[in-house]
């Protein structure tokens, strides 16, 4: 569905992209860095309201660069030869590094075909009908479009492994989280929730939500790494790791 709201996000971004592209030309130091595809970059394009925002080798955004920046620092790691549930796949370089490093990949989305990754698979959160079978499961943008959180938090704890983590990010505001409905109409949800298709806008009390699916869980923020590569490599936003305690406790 396209909006106004959409098409000026597009707008800005062409436009932010087209100029930053002509100071590259001009000669513009490269100082700051991708650790999604690994380009020295004269800088990120905006899109929205975050002005360094995608990079103009690659496209990452800020949470894509998060996790790598949080793998290449050993702060999380992708388990080696462990079974991955990866979640709407759009992340290309985070569907390469994990497809590496798990024995069992499985890219997954409601809607396969929406997908050019190879072999992914048609996954309903709301039944994902796995159990104890995942290391890690990994979604980013994904939890606020459905329709009951809950109970797809307890879905994604039956799908892993005592000991097994989920990687969620979610967009975030400073206030309680608002939640919604597809019965609302969808200019109505792009009011409230900032895109048509959301249907909440999670606050801090994300965190409360997933310890209520049994979850332990670590919040690591953008802001937490150092001021530096901050700033270097553009990250953003904030990454929950819940983990399913292990049989031992």
């Amino acid at each position: 569905m396209i909006t106004v709201q959409r098409a000026m996000k597009a707008l800005v971004k062409h436009g932010s992209r087209a100029w930053l592209a002509a100071r590259t030309m001009l000669g513009a130091r490269k100082d700051r860095h991708c650790p999604a595809c690994g380009a020295d970059v004269a800088g990120f394009f905006r899109y929205g309201d975050e002005r360094a925002w995608g990079c103009p080798a690659c496209g990452a955004s800020p949470r894509e660069r998060l996790v790598h920046h949080l793998l290449d620092t050993s702060r999380i790691a992708a388990p080696k030869g462990g079974a991955i549930l990866h979640m709407a796949p759009n992340e290309a370089s985070l569907v390469a590094r994990l497809r590496a490093k798990a024995g069992d990949y499985v890219p997954a989305d409601l809607f396969p075909e929406i997908y050019k990754v190879a072999g992914v698979q048609r996954v309903d959160l709301m039944a994902i009908g796995e159990v104890g079978r995942f290391d890690l499961f990994y979604a980013s943008h994904v939890m606020e479009h459905v329709p009951d959180d809950a109970a797809v938090l307890r879905n994604i704890f039956a799908a892993l492994k005592p000991g097994g983590e989920a990687w969620l990010i979610v967009p975030l505001w400073d206030k309680p989280t608002e939640d919604g409905s597809y019965s609302m109409p969808p200019r109505e949800r792009e009011r409230r929730f900032g895109q048509w298709d959301h249907v909440r806008q999670y606050g801090p009390d994300f965190a409360d939500r997933i310890r209520a699916a049994g979850f332990d869980i670590e919040i690591i923020r953008a802001s937490d790494c150092a001021a530096g590569d901050v700033h270097r490599l553009a990250l953003g936003e904030v990454l929950y790791r819940a983990r399913r305690p292990s049989a031992g406790g």
